[in-house]
Parts: structure tokens; C-alpha cells; sequence
């Protein structure tokens, strides 16, 4: 295989580079019970005043501390659409240290030990995948989807604090849609630590966090025949943020697949085309993928719309 294309793997897309058959992994030592916890207020509330102070906090707390910013549209009963932003954390320990450690750092949260809820590790995965809380962990197991879904996913990285008002066109953005998750994912901590070039994953020091958007539909709304619409709404709040986004490039995360950012036909991999999506998904390390596919796969057998070639000669 060779260091470089074991390099590419790690963060690159493997289904640029081959088919993976079976992976050696190591494993880190967690605590045999963490915690975790909900919090969630309405704009009513002073969900802006919070989801403004979560910026400046999240990205600084400490690697054993994780908060995720979850903003939902909801409607309180006739015209009166809001929204409601979960603070959804998980912390590395008892409930004992994580609320010292939150009247310190987040005390503008209200966090109480009625909020905070004792598992296991692997429950905790269960918990942060939005499933109520006693769900088995069989769950995990279960690859059958019962409801045919239909999404689109966007994403950006945040160098910059999201001001007050760009936080209030996002809100608007989400009543407009309705139907939309949005997740916001902090970065800092250990992801700060690893340089940009450890991995193919470029997206490490400097962003302060990184946002998905995703539109979603089922067959009640249409299915396939409203593709366009929820489509057109995803693009509409993307330019929407953009202002207080990354730029040159406007950088994106490669498990969310956006055509939108640039892509090639199915059956072809354009190197220029391929610079430009490339650059948003790899940032500096786009020309070292490149190379590790000329040496795994100069043919370019393994491609998609948006998979790495082979550096030219």
C-alpha cells in the first residue's frame, strides 16, 4: 500500500483509492460511566443571548467536555413558529466534575443535576443520536430503515463567531424550511492539537466549529416529485450564511456530500474540476491525495463525481 496511500485513506475517501477489506484500530480508554445532558431553550428564552455565549465557550472547554448546538423550528400553536436550541453535552466523567466545571466555564447555561443523566459509553452513543433516552443499545444493530427519507446535506466551517444577527437569519432560515436539521459541532480541544497534515482530514486548528444542514422529506411531502423545492430551500440558506462562513475557499465536511460545491460527471474526473471541490474537502492536502491516487490507481478505476484523481504528469 505504502505510507502515502495510508495516509490518503485516513481522511481522504476511500472510495477513491480502493476497497478496504479489514481495518486495525486502536482503541482509547473511556470511563466506565460519563454523562450527559439536554438543555434547551426558545428564542423566547434567550436562545440568541446563549447560542452567542456557546460560541465563545465550546471550542475553549476542556477535551473531556463536548456540547453540541442543536437548533429545531417548532410551533407553539397557530402562527407562532419559533425555535427551540438544544445544548446536547456529554462530559467524560461524573456529574460532580462536569457541574463544577459548567458553573465555571457555561454558568449563563443553568445546568443542574436534574439535567444530567449517568450510562455507559456505548449508551451515551444511543443518547446523542437523538434517541430517547432507555433506548437498548440493540438499536445499534439495526441496519433496516423502516421510512424512506430524503435529504440534503450541506455543510461549512465557522473561523469567526456567528454575530447575533447572522444567528437570527439562520433562525429564520430554519421557520422558512421546517423541515431541516441542523447540528453544530465544536471543534478546539484534541482536534486543535493534531497538525492539518497528520491525516487527509485538513479541517483541525482555527475553526471554531463546523455546521451541517440537512433538508429533509419523506414520501408524505411528495418523495421524489419535491426534490426541487426542498433543494432550492438548502441552497437558500446556505447562501444566506455565507457571509460568516470560511472562505477561499469556503471549506466543507467530506461525510456530508454537496455536489453543489463542485463535482464531475460519474464516468469522468476532470483534475481542474477536481481542484475545486478538492480544495473545500482536503484544503492543503488536495495534491498529496492526488499523488497517492497516481501511485495506488494511475488508471483512475475507482471514481466518483467527486473523488480524487491521479495527479497529472
Amino acid at each position: 500500500m505504502g505510507e502515502d496511500v495510508f495516509w490518503a485513506i485516513r481522511g481522504g475517501g476511500i472510495t477513491s483509492f480502493g476497497i478496504i477489506l479489514s481495518w486495525r484500530i486502536k482503541l482509547v480508554r473511556v470511563p466506565p460511566r460519563v454523562t450527559v445532558f439536554t438543555v434547551q431553550r426558545t428564542l423566547e428564552q434567550g436562545a440568541t443571548e446563549l447560542a452567542y455565549r456557546w460560541q465563545q465557550v465550546a471550542p475553549k472547554l476542556p477535551k473531556d467536555l463536548f456540547i453540541r448546538l442543536q437548533p429545531v423550528p417548532i410551533n407553539n400553536g397557530g402562527n407562532n413558529n419559533t425555535v427551540r436550541v438544544s445544548f446536547i453535552g456529554h462530559f467524560l466523567g461524573q456529574a460532580d466534575g462536569l457541574l463544577r466545571l459548567m458553573n465555571v466555564s457555561f454558568p449563563e447555561l443553568g445546568l443542574t443535576r436534574n439535567h444530567c443523566l449517568g450510562m455507559s459509553w456505548v449508551e451515551s452513543t444511543v443518547y446523542c443520536a437523538n434517541f430517547p433516552n432507555g433506548t437498548s443499545i440493540d438499536m445499534l444493530l439495526d441496519r433496516v430503515q423502516e421510512n424512506k427519507v430524503f435529504s440534503k446535506s450541506k455543510s461549512d466551517y465557522y473561523k469567526a463567531l456567528i454575530p447575533k444577527q447572522g444567528l437570527e437569519t439562520l433562525w429564520q432560515g430554519l421557520m422558512d424550511i421546517e423541515d431541516i436539521l441542523v447540528q453544530m459541532n465544536p471543534y478546539g480541544g484534541r482536534m486543535e492539537e493534531i497538525l492539518d497534515s497528520e491525516t487527509a482530514f485538513a479541517h483541525r486548528a482555527g475553526n471554531l466549529f463546523m455546521v451541517l444542514y440537512r433538508v429533509q422529506w419523506s414520501e408524505s411531502h411528495g418523495g421524489i416529485n419535491t426534490t426541487e423545492r426542498y433543494v432550492e430551500m438548502s441552497r437558500r440558506l446556505y447562501e444566506a450564511m455565507a457571509p460568516y462562513t470560511s472562505s477561499n475557499p469556503r471549506e466543507a465536511f467530506l461525510n456530508y456530500r454537496d455536489l453543489d460545491i463542485g463535482s464531475n460527471e460519474s464516468d469522468e474526473t476532470d483534475f481542474e474540476d477536481a481542484q475545486e471541490y478538492g480544495a473545500k474537502y482536503f484544503r492543503n492536502n488536495f495534491i498529496r491525495l492526488a499523488k497517492a491516487k497516481a501511485t495506488i490507481d494511475p488508471e483512475n478505476f475507482f471514481k466518483n463525481e467527486q473523488s480524487i484523481p491521479p495527479l497529472p504528469h
